[in-house]
């Protein structure tokens, strides 16, 4: 039986989402669909692509090797598609991945940089979660990935070779809170007066912490509203609706009629923006795009 397209594209989307149910979301797939490629993949090739766990799938060794050569027959199967669509011009392509409040503030900035001094380069974007990132990172969709990163700062996977990663931005995390707000009033929130709070937080998945809630309370937390969105987030908070965490180095981006806020009386919980990639020699773009978000972090 020959491999399909369709089972590598399929192969890559479920390494990097983790899943078989987020990469049938992705495809616009049913699951049984997403399934069914996979069993077909691993019948082809004789030994399984993927282990399943209790939160989802990873890959096997054999899958891992099946996945580069994948990633790079499709990056030609896709080159061949736009080739026959009609000349382009030339452009050197970097592929850049970012969670979601690095996007509200260094994304743009990046772009900015690249554009003043490289304009050819063409940088594709694209926002997802910390775990799913470092997967697009291994699948090799991605050529960079700006990360987050938080205590005690554990080596982003357990995969080898280890990803070369690089500090571009730290602080502390701070609490988000309408301005006209009590807890306002003070320069700094003492921890007691967080615990029974109704929290804006993303929600949680396999992989995936839940984000938007202070750490270390105890108990379980009440969520009252669960978006991935930052920027609604900050507006459910403006609104009264409840409080979220934001990391200091997204200030510049925070809205009017909220103050973020740092917390007394618990352990500081710092948190970093890391430069992500896997190792080994990189083109001559992908290195002007690092220097790019590391000038825009500077300038932050």
């Amino acid at each position: 039986m020959d491999l399909s397209v369709t089972g590598l594209r399929v192969l890559r989307e479920v390494a990097e989402r983790g899943s078989f149910t987020a990469a049938a979301t992705a495809l616009g797939y049913t699951q049984s669909a997403v399934s069914r490629q996979v069993a077909a993949l691993e019948a082809a090739l004789g030994v399984p692509v993927f282990q399943r766990h209790r939160t989802g799938v990873r890959l096997t060794a054999h899958g891992r090797a099946v996945l580069r050569h994948a990633t790079a027959a499709l990056d030609e199967i896709d080159a061949a598609v736009r080739a026959v669509r009609g000349p382009v011009p030339p452009v050197a392509a970097v592929r850049l991945g970012a969670f979601a409040s690095a996007g509200a503030v260094l994304l743009p900035r990046t772009l900015i940089a690249v554009r003043r001094t490289d304009p050819a380069i063409d940088v594709h974007t694209r926002e997802g979660s910390t775990p799913m990132l470092v997967r697009a990172l291994r699948s090799g969709s991605l050529d960079l990935a700006l990360v987050a990163a938080s205590p005690p700062f554990r080596p982003l996977d357990a995969e080898s070779p280890e990803l070369v990663v690089e500090v571009v931005a730290q602080g502390e995390l701070l609490v988000a809170v309408p301005a006209n707000d009590p807890l306002a009033l003070d320069d700094a929130i003492d921890i007691e007066r967080l615990r029974g709070q109704r929290w804006i937080a993303s929600p949680s998945s396999a992989g995936e912490v839940l984000l938007g809630v202070w750490p270390g309370l105890g108990g379980r937390p009440r969520i009252a509203h669960s978006t991935r969105d930052w920027l609604t987030k900050l507006r459910l908070v403006r609104a009264g609706c409840g409080l979220t965490t934001v990391p200091r180095f997204i200030l510049p981006a925070v809205p009017d009629g909220i103050r973020a806020l740092p917390v007394r009386g618990g352990p500081r919980e710092t948190r970093r923006m890391l430069l992500a990639r896997l190792p080994g020699r990189r083109s001559a773009a992908v290195r002007t795009v690092e220097d790019a978000i590391r000038t825009a972090a500077r300038d932050d």
